[in-house]
């Protein structure tokens, strides 16, 4: 970690993060922004931009859930009976080919995110999986299904790095941890509120002939989403300078508050240094691994919570009905702990708590006898919780991964490990039989536990390095330095979130 000098920063102007030009432009210094003004803008920035990151991120979650519900509304039936006839090995490559997709196309979205206007990209991959929701009610095998799913899987791809981007964009640091856990916890929203729809349009449409109930549910979610995306489309913004609902002044302002985060809020320029910088970090590979090892449980959950509710000895309605509380306790989970994480500065401590909270949920799911069916589902619920340390993951690399190719390399590896471990998850379940996944769920989560401890420390000890290096009687901050799309490693002023 060297200190710049003045001597390196004219190599940096050329290549400094749009806010830079922005600012000198309108001749702007360095100015403090009082107490009201900063919370008039950031109210101004919650109305517009939070309301649409949720609902986007709940259909994110319910086209996957969709499936699932699919699977208790006779997706899997024969074609006599409404389904597209398969085979329950079958119905666990649909769950997988849906993170092949996403898998194939991370990198180059990721690339395409920082190239592209943020929010019009954005706005095109949601009405694309809209509609590619739509198609899986058209679907009538196995092969155009799989075809379907793994599309579908692309242009999902771009949302989660994307909205990363957005919050560390608009938001300073000990802001970014919150908005993360509200938008991430619509999961909780969409599991709630899509298990009551399915429960609906599996009751409306039981006795019904001729248009199968889970073709009505894969229709509606996909024409609503399609909606969404030509709204997203109009009213999010790429960045500060061209949000419509801010005034010139209050455009620079939205900057200005986030210099403190000493990360810029765009570069489209590709610096291959920082890519090296990435692979090289080992934060980014035990980012990468906690992605991997979370979402194999996830892969899990997603694919076969529903069908787990009915292995309990619920009937297929009563698994829709009774797989809602579990997204109430997730959102619980979340917003309570992001909140706390960013109040107290304990995101990492908080995101373990709720990762005790599922081991010894999946604990229950284990130990309880079959026959005790109440038991066994008070055990599922728990798992609810797990989410709350992949969320203090993804607000970690919105806040302590700086340089935007950089932190765009790490985003894209660290869903690549999410799309394996996803894709592995469903391999584990074999017919009705949940005890392999289950231990499986068991191990990961504590795994992750270790994981999330050797990053707390890893942070900790980078933060008394920097402390150290601006000790020293050579160091000298530059001017405007934040705005020079600097990484965490070379910036001395930049501070570690833990």
């Amino acid at each position: 970690m060297a200190a710049l000098n003045e001597n390196s920063t004219s190599r940096l102007l050329k290549d400094a993060d749009d806010a830079f030009e922005a600012l000198e432009k309108n001749d702007r210094g360095h100015r403090e922004i009082d107490e009201a003004t900063n919370r008039r803008l950031l109210k101004k920035i919650d109305t517009h931009l939070m309301p649409l990151l949720c609902v986007v991120y709940a259909l994110n979650f319910l086209d996957k859930a969709t499936f699932s519900y699919a699977a208790v509304m006779g997706i899997t039936e024969p074609a006599s009976k409404g389904g597209i006839g398969i085979s329950s090995s079958e119905y666990s490559w649909l769950g997988s080919i849906f993170y092949f997709g996403y898998l194939a196309w991370e990198y180059p979205t990721s690339r395409l995110l920082q190239y592209l206007p943020l929010g019009k990209y954005s706005a095109f991959n949601i009405i694309m999986w809209g509609i590619m929701l739509s198609c899986l009610a058209l679907v009538r095998n196995f092969s155009q299904a799989m075809a379907v799913r793994f599309f579908l899987g692309l242009f999902e791809s771009a949302v989660t790095p994307g909205f990363t981007l957005f919050t560390s964009q608009w938001y300073t640091k000990r802001e970014q941890g919150t908005r993360i856990g509200i938008w991430f916890s619509f999961n909780g929203v969409a599991g709630t509120c899509g298990g009551f729809l399915a429960y609906g349009i599996a009751r409306g449409f039981q006795h019904r002939e001729g248009y199968p109930a889970w073709k009505v549910l894969f229709l509606v979610t996909g024409l609503f989403t399609i909606a969404i995306g030509i709204i997203f489309l109009w009213a999010i913004p790429d960045n500060q300078l061209n949000a419509w609902w801010l005034n010139r002044k209050d455009r620079l302002l939205a900057i200005e508050r986030i210099r403190i985060n000493q990360q810029g809020i765009g570069n489209r320029t590709w610096k291959k240094y920082q890519i090296k910088e990435a692979i090289l970090d080992p934060l980014t590979w035990a980012f990468f691994l906690y992605a991997l090892i979370a979402t194999v449980p996830n892969g899990i959950t997603t694919t076969f919570f529903s069908l787990l509710i009915k292995s309990f000895g619920y009937t297929p309605t009563e698994s829709l009905l009774y797989g809602t509380p579990n997204g109430v306790i997730q959102v619980l989970a979340l917003v309570s702990s992001s909140y706390l994480g960013d109040r107290y500065g304990r995101r990492m401590f908080l995101g373990s708590c709720g990762l005790v909270f599922s081991i010894i949920g999946v604990m229950i799911m284990i130990a309880v006898p079959n026959n005790h069916r109440k038991g066994r589902l008070a055990g599922a619920y728990f798992t609810g919780t797990a989410a709350t340390g992949l969320v203090a993951i993804l607000s970690l690399i919105a806040s302590n991964v700086a340089g935007y190719t950089k932190k765009t390399t790490v985003a894209a590896l660290f869903l690549i490990g999410y799309c394996v471990g996803n894709i592995i998850g469903p391999q584990t379940i074999r017919g009705n039989n949940f005890l392999s996944g289950e231990i499986i769920m068991l191990v990961c989560w504590i795994v992750c536990v270790l994981d999330l401890i050797f990053i707390w420390w890893f942070c900790k000890r980078r933060n008394k390095q920097k402390a150290q290096l601006k000790a020293n009687p050579g160091y000298q901050k530059v001017d405007n330095q934040e705005w020079f799309d600097l990484t965490d490693k070379e910036n001395g002023e930049f501070i570690y979130t833990l």
